[in-house]
């Protein structure tokens, strides 16, 4: 399977993951959802680690633990922001990590010597912050705002563990050894969120376990088909067939949830992917050799 029918696959799959996230957050608390999605994928990985022959051993257990604690966090927020919002806009919100990614590398240039700021980077962030406005005024509930601030700093969080997994990329880490690492930190955190809410929840019945099940399957698959078109694929192109994702979540939400349709929301949504698909352009086109050394970013934002 080539690269984009790979990255449709991954958001299709995400998106039937936040599905089941909705489902099950009926049953279970988020700290259950997130334990059992992290077993699945430890278990998973594992499997397809000694069927490669690899290792799990790794020489920078501290990236590792620190992609761990920002990731698991962002997935936790998100996990819970879903349970509250509308599904598409809970999808939107996660998906703003390229334009907090466009905000570090412009924090990240005035910090580090004064690099001079382009102005399209610029652009981006303010077109995807009025679309996340655009999104939440028609879309979100006075009751459901809490939930909508804990989408966007999941977004934020997201973006941080991407930049984190480009550096453990640089070290030379296979992305099966990470995302094992992460799903044991997963496993870990949702069994202590669990303890703190006062124990397991009585949705385990077999509709209840099955939607868990799924939630791990789903993830799991998805991460693997999106690391393989990244691997194979043309970055460009990888990420902004990842916005689909948004799609799909859009249709699951009105012929699952009964999600209302605001033409305003919608426009907010078309805001953010095109803000998303430009700071990713704009990143990649940053990386590239640049004739003059003041207009570089800091290499260790750049990819």
């Amino acid at each position: 399977m080539n690269a984009p029918l790979l990255m449709v696959l991954a958001s299709l799959l995400f998106s039937l993951m936040g599905v089941c996230v909705k489902l099950a957050s009926t049953q279970f608390g988020t700290g259950e959802i997130v334990m059992y999605r992290g077993l699945v994928g430890a278990v998973v990985m594992a499997v397809l680690v000694r069927v490669r022959g690899e290792s799990l051993r790794t020489a920078v257990p501290g990236m590792h633990l620190w992609r761990s604690i920002v990731g698991v966090s962002a997935l936790c927020l998100w996990f819970y922001a879903i349970g509250g919002l509308p599904l598409a806009t809970a999808m939107t919100l996660n998906y703003m990590s390229p334009i907090w990614m466009a905000m570090f590398l412009i924090g990240g240039s005035v910090l580090l010597g004064g690099a001079r700021v382009d102005a399209r980077l610029v652009a981006t962030v303010l077109a995807g912050f009025v679309g996340v406005a655009a999104i939440l005024r028609p879309s979100i509930d006075r009751d459901q705002l809490w939930f909508g601030v804990v989408g966007l700093f999941s977004g934020m969080l997201s973006a941080l563990a991407y930049l984190q997994i480009t550096a453990l990329g640089r070290a030379g880490e296979p992305e099966t050894r990470v995302v094992f690492y992460f799903s044991c930190a997963g496993t870990l955190a949702g069994l202590v969120l669990t303890l703190l809410q006062g124990g397991a929840s009585g949705g385990h019945d077999l509709r209840g376990l099955l939607l868990v099940l799924a939630v791990g399957v789903f993830a799991t698959a998805a991460q693997l088909a999106m690391t393989r078109a990244f691997s194979i694929g043309r970055p460009l192109v990888n990420a902004s067939l990842q916005y689909l994702g948004i799609a799909f979540s859009f249709a699951w939400g009105v012929l699952l949830f009964d999600d209302p349709v605001h033409p305003l929301a919608l426009l907010g949504m078309v805001m953010v992917i095109g803000a998303g698909i430009a700071a990713t352009r704009l990143r990649h086109a940053g990386a590239a050799p640049r004739q003059n050394a003041s207009d570089t970013l800091p290499p260790d934002l750049e990819s």
